[in-house]
């Protein structure tokens, strides 16, 4: 499974749960550790409180602190690595989590100017790619898998989440929902934003 570089994972601020949950999203992937998976992290992003900041802050050292953001010592699968940021928007300051490629120098710069970028927008909208993303990260293990042996040999291993029917439920691509089933999976206050078009 191959992920665009960088995406916004979760709509709205997650709390410590939910942030430790977004933290490995990932977890049930099939061949878990067989693989390098820095593709399935580098890029995520997302917005959490003051308080899970400055508790990331004072769990470990940190591994540098440059201005408004600090990177992890401990690193989540080669040089990917946990870099939490504090940027000032719009008059506000905010806090976000973000998985970044430190082999890639500049990374950790190019994430915090996509954060502030995407959130600086206007008008609220959601690409259908943030949508389905949102869904994934949203949504609880048990309703949420990879495809098996019984999805065809070239969707084998790709995301999938349950989705109901009038009489049944049944496991869908989580690529392949219809605008429809996205709808009913999104919450309420995230269902009528608009489409935006992806940068």
């Amino acid at each position: 499974m191959t992920l665009s570089p960088i995406r916004k994972i979760f709509f709205g601020v997650a709390d410590r749960r939910q942030m430790f949950r977004l933290f490995d999203r990932h977890a049930q992937r099939p061949n878990r550790w067989q693989n390098d998976d820095g593709a399935l992290f580098a890029g995520e992003w997302f917005e959490i409180a003051r308080p899970e900041h400055d508790y990331m802050l004072d769990i470990l050292p940190p591994l540098w602190m440059r201005g408004e953001m600090f990177a992890l010592g401990e690193f989540l699968t080669g040089s990917i690595t946990s870099v939490f940021y504090t940027p000032r928007i719009n008059g506000v300051d905010r806090y976000f989590h973000a998985y970044c490629d430190l082999a890639r120098p500049g990374s950790p710069v190019e994430m915090r100017d996509a954060i502030i970028e995407r959130e600086r927008r206007p008008v609220k909208a959601m690409t259908r790619e943030e949508r389905i993303e949102h869904i994934w990260s949203a949504t609880e293990d048990r309703y949420r898998g990879y495809a098996d042996a019984s999805f065809r040999p070239e969707h084998r291993g790709k995301r999938t989440v349950i989705v109901y029917g009038r009489h049944e439920s049944s496991l869908a691509l989580l690529d392949h929902l219809t605008d429809a089933q996205i709808s009913e999976k999104l919450p309420v206050h995230l269902r009528h934003l608009p489409l935006a078009e992806a940068a």
